[in-house]
């Protein structure tokens, strides 16, 4: 593919016109030694009144010299720092269609442009060759700690170099690095013009009101973004087509489901709350719901609930409404019908590798008092978090049960039951969680067992979180099966 950084010093020019200097400053791109007068003709690129340059952003460093050399302009380029490298890789494998087709699509894009496939079919493999086909010095960011070090040891793995760390106490840049979300922000205003590839996993991270100076501080004309789930609730993910570019390949679990993904069901169960449990939930959901009313609230907005935490916090009614609102979603979210259904689904999948997800680090810690398993939590430290993943996918732990951690990223082929006690009404979260059993393993089918509390709100959470294919028909109303 031939792109503009392959000729660093762009095509010969007319004599009359003196080349310019490229240079990359602090995570921007100016364009220096421009006669005066000269309106200058490239995109994005404004006069910076404060120090009297051209300036743009870093990330339109590639449209920028693309457009000097469609205009025959000479320039030198001081802000690229580096050349192609021939990566190659040692550990080969047979790559599924999904993922050649994913290749081809990004490549065909120029090299930019997001992959959406679901978890367990190889993204990481895919981002492997796309590496070693863009031949440049690469980034990988990714979201977690945890991440980033299965990175490490992938890409240590796959390409047999010595791969930089940048991130968990590291700062250790190499032509092929990995680093977080964090780190990269934090960094990118010096490490921008280092790289030509840059990688984002998770990339629905990416859009956020900081993260996305990772995209905008870097040079790198190639930009390739992997996820699972690209839709973000607030909607910034529109801005992907402009940090990494459009998405170019798209595939859904159900296209891939038995063939790279193994079978799966889903099954809705319903549990019901006691007669003095629906009283006080009833209670404090009508006091709550009449505060709303009374104040002018509307939940519906955008900003519905930072308007409902700054009203209820002005007065004794309003601290009172928010106490019946965390009462009432606590009777919902935490009912102990739920718990006495847990201890049934777990004497039905006995033998198998089970992870019970909650909403709340409270229910986590409940389940591990009743039933004896190990837990995860954001509180968990990284050496007992790695040695209850490494025991849960040897065997030795059959069940793990977790917060919302393990929601992403997490590598546990062998596990394929999923009971979801609670949740947010986050259509991504649902995805990652029925993700986290649907990696091929001989001829597993998983089951995800999603546990409601019947005539509660929710119910409408539940139905607002099953809006993917993945979720499709009905669910299962096993309402006295699941009745305590």
């Amino acid at each position: 593919m031939s792109i503009a950084e392959e000729s660093p010093n762009g095509p010969a020019a007319a004599a009359s016109a003196p080349p310019l200097r490229l240079v990359f400053d602090a995570g921007t791109l100016v364009v220096d030694d421009v006669p005066e007068g000269e309106d200058l003709q490239l995109p994005y690129v404004q006069f910076d009144h404060r120090t009297r340059q051209h300036r743009t952003q870093a990330m339109y460093y590639r449209p920028v010299v693309e457009q000097l050399r469609h205009q025959g302009r000479a320039y030198r380029d001081e802000a690229r720092v580096y050349d192609k490298v021939t990566w190659k890789l040692k550990v080969t494998k047979p790559a599924f269609p999904h993922q050649l087709e994913g290749l081809d699509a990004w490549w065909k894009g120029r090299g930019t442009g997001v992959v959406v496939l679901p978890t367990g079919t190889g993204k990481t493999h895919l981002a492997c060759l796309a590496i070693e086909r863009a031949g440049r010095p690469t980034l990988v960011v990714t979201p977690t700690i945890d991440l980033m070090n299965q990175w490490y040891d992938e890409l240590s793995m796959s390409f047999g170099v010595e791969v930089g760390l940048l991130g968990g106490g590291y700062y250790d840049i190499r032509p092929l690095t990995v680093t977080t979300y964090d780190s990269a922000y934090l960094n990118m205003d010096r490490l921008g013009n280092q790289f030509g590839l840059i990688v984002f996993d998770e990339c629905h991270h990416l859009p956020g009101p900081t993260y996305g100076f990772a995209a905008v501080s870097s040079i790198a004309p190639f930009r390739l973004g992997l996820t699972a789930t690209p839709e973000r609730a607030d909607m910034a993910h529109a801005h992907l087509d402009q940090l990494i570019g459009p998405i170019v390949y798209r595939r859904e679990i159900t296209q891939l489901r038995g063939h790279y993904l193994a079978d799966y069901r889903v099954m809705t169960l319903y549990v019901h709350l006691s007669d003095e449990e629906r009283i006080r939930y009833e209670h404090a959901r009508e006091l709550y719901r009449d505060f709303l009313r009374d104040s002018g609230v509307d939940m519906r907005r955008p900003d519905g609930w930072s308007q409902f935490i700054y009203v209820a916090h002005r007065s004794p009614e309003g601290r009172e409404a928010f106490r019946a609102y965390r009462e009432q979603r606590e009777l919902a979210l935490a009912a102990p019908a739920k718990l006495n259904l847990l201890g049934r689904l777990l004497e039905r999948h006995n033998g198998d590798r089970v992870i019970i997800f909650t909403h709340d680090n409270a229910t986590v810690y409940n389940i591990a008092r009743q039933f004896l398993v190990p837990v995860i939590t954001h509180q968990t430290k990284t050496k007992e978090r790695r040695d209850v993943l490494l025991k849960f996918n040897s065997g030795e732990y059959p069940i793990v049960a977790t917060s919302r951690v393990l929601n992403e990223g997490v590598n546990v082929p062998e596990a394929n039951v999923a009971v979801v006690l609670s949740g947010t009404g986050s259509v991504r979260e649902h995805v990652q969680r029925l993700g986290r059993v649907l990696r091929k393993s001989g001829d597993k089918e998983a089951v995800l067992y999603e546990v409601i509390t019947r005539d509660t709100v929710e119910e409408f959470t539940s139905n607002r979180r099953r809006q993917h294919s993945a979720y499709g028909g009905k669910p299962n109303d096993l309402g006295q099966r699941g009745r305590d």
